[in-house]
């Protein structure tokens, strides 16, 4: 429950690519349809970078970041720390919570990167809940950002899961308050049986032991290979998902006193929209009670539920003192959920 250093939403912003892609702009790649792609995903269009714009997985949250420091408030000095989540990095390593430290130029300010994948948004969103909580920071800038669309099989071959993911990324600054609101509790969760049922197998050091030149002389050499390329086991996913989902939320409902009547606006991540559906019959929530944007973005995994809240805050659908849920379930698997009193 709330204690005395409560964690509160101050600034949020998003940004995704000016590119669009629709459903017809694939089919003419992947042998596939617009019909077929709405049926399985809800999915409409998404947004890809274009080589000409420099966007980046770093650059696209720096861009978020700056929104939603002026919408907090604040300017960058003011930013005590910051938590960056992404499943696609410009590198390898390191990771790019310090590319926007730099970008932003803050100096010397520590930067933590998460690796959760769809679910790392709800990760970053809880590790820096409990910095506020302790005292350790007072704004902490926690960032989701991906740019899917240069490490996608853009072949027939890839058409089951490339049609899924889009570029973008969103930022929120989490703030210490002493009001009576904020963040009331998080739960996650893993299970890595199934870590290769949604998974992009390499690049990986493993790949290339023993050769001269690593991992980068077997991609050299396996220039069909597809352990490069995303994998993902649908009917296993889709029959975690809504079962972890609904269990997660009643979760943090049921360790706050609260039941499904009581929710203003469940934002998932948008990981599927026939999943959402799914996990909306199992609540009976209405429409108006769920926040989806899946149909215009696709899947941006780790940037989808804050670009999703801020849309939904801008739109007016979050007031004050609302009770917002956002859950998250995707690869590893690892799966989570935050209840938020606005």
């Amino acid at each position: 429950m709330i204690g005395m250093n409560n964690s509160k939403i101050i600034g949020l912003g998003h940004y995704v690519p000016d590119n669009i892609v629709t459903n017809d702009d694939l089919s003419k790649l992947l042998d596939t349809s617009d019909k077929w792609i709405q049926s399985r995903t809800g999915i409409k269009e998404r947004r890809w970078v274009t080589k000409e714009s420099g966007d980046t997985a770093a650059t696209m949250g720096a861009k978020a970041a700056r929104i939603a420091i002026s919408k907090a408030n604040l300017i960058p000095k003011d930013i005590d720390f910051i938590i960056f989540a992404t499943m696609t990095p410009d590198y390898y390593f390191p990771g790019c919570g310090v590319q926007v430290q730099a970008e932003l130029g803050i100096k010397d300010i520590g930067a933590l990167d998460v690796r959760n994948q769809c679910s790392g948004f709800i990760y970053a969103l809880s590790v820096a809940d409990k910095f506020i909580k302790t005292g350790t920071y007072k704004n902490i800038l926690v960032i989701g950002a991906e740019l899917h669309s240069g490490g996608l099989d853009k072949t027939p071959r890839g058409r089951d899961v490339s049609v899924i993911f889009g570029d973008g990324a969103g930022a929120l600054v989490l703030s210490s308050t002493d009001e009576n609101k904020g963040i009331l509790s998080t739960h996650l969760h893993s299970n890595g049986d199934y870590a290769e049922d949604l998974a992009v197998v390499g690049p990986s050091p493993r790949h290339g032991i023993g050769t001269e030149n690593h991992w980068i002389k077997s991609v050299q050499d396996n220039k069909d290979a597809t352990f490069y390329f995303p994998y993902m086991n649908g009917k296993s996913v889709f029959k975690h998902a809504v079962f972890k989902f609904s269990e997660v939320i009643m979760e943090g409902l049921l360790a706050n006193g609260l039941d499904s009547t009581d929710v203003d606006l469940f934002i998932p991540h948008q990981a599927n929209l026939r999943i959402s559906e799914f996990v909306q019959r199992q609540f009976k929530f209405t429409d108006d009670q769920v926040f989806n944007n899946i149909q215009k973005y696709g899947n941006t995994t780790a940037a989808s539920i804050v670009i999703a809240l801020d849309e939904a805050y801008d739109q007016g659908k979050i007031k004050n003192d609302d009770l917002i849920v956002l859950a998250s379930f995707g690869s590893g698997y690892t799966w989570g959920s935050i209840i938020i009193k606005w």
